[in-house]
């Protein structure tokens, strides 16, 4: 089979699940996960039932494939923050502020997409992922003697991711602010700030 021809079927693969992924975000964001079928997206997307479920059994999946994506693009955002910002503290502190964020934003989805997203397989493995590159950017810092150096790397990493996930539960964005500040109080040495320079 030509390469063209190979690579105008992949297209079309990855259009058709592009457009299943955006309808039902689109639909269970309007009518929540319990409000939304395959025959409506079906519908929506103009893609014959037949072929949304050679691509997707369930809604489920084809939600899992969404919030598969969401956090690829947030891992990106992540590094993007990274290599814009000043080494030492100030990197780790743009780094987790746009962490925390980003959950501040996550609090307004529907209480049932969350808790049916947040859990497999797929969702550990972003978890490590994200964790891999906090300790990585913690354990550069360390070297330069800018934060404490009593509590192994991977305790420290554990220590400002769990205490980010708070910010799930604020109200204000100035107060996702002060979380951050206060998550960092706890990893930096006295004396220590995030814009002090390295």
């Amino acid at each position: 089979m030509p390469r063209i021809w190979n690579e105008t079927i992949e297209a079309h693969r990855d259009a058709v699940r592009e457009a299943t992924i955006n309808a039902t975000a689109a639909l269970v964001a309007k009518h929540g996960l319990t409000g939304v079928t395959m025959s409506q997206i079906a519908k929506d997307t103009g893609i014959g039932r037949a072929t949304l479920y050679k691509y997707f059994p369930d809604v489920e999946s084809i939600l899992t494939a969404w919030h598969d994506r969401q956090i690829d693009r947030h891992l990106q955002e992540l590094h993007r923050v990274r290599d814009r910002s000043a080494v030492g503290l100030p990197r780790l502190e743009a780094v987790l502020t746009a962490y925390a964020q980003a959950l501040f934003e996550w609090r307004t989805h529907d209480s049932d997409v969350s808790d049916t997203l947040h859990r497999g397989e797929h969702v550990a493995a972003a978890h490590q992922r994200l964790r891999e590159f906090i300790r990585e950017l913690i354990t550069d810092i360390a070297a330069t003697g800018a934060i404490r150096q009593d509590v192994p790397a991977d305790e420290l990493t554990v220590y400002c991711l769990y205490a980010l996930t708070a910010a799930t539960s604020l109200h204000d964005p100035a107060a996702v602010h002060r979380l951050v500040q206060t998550t960092l109080s706890g990893i930096r040495l006295t004396g220590t700030r995030a814009t002090d320079p390295q």
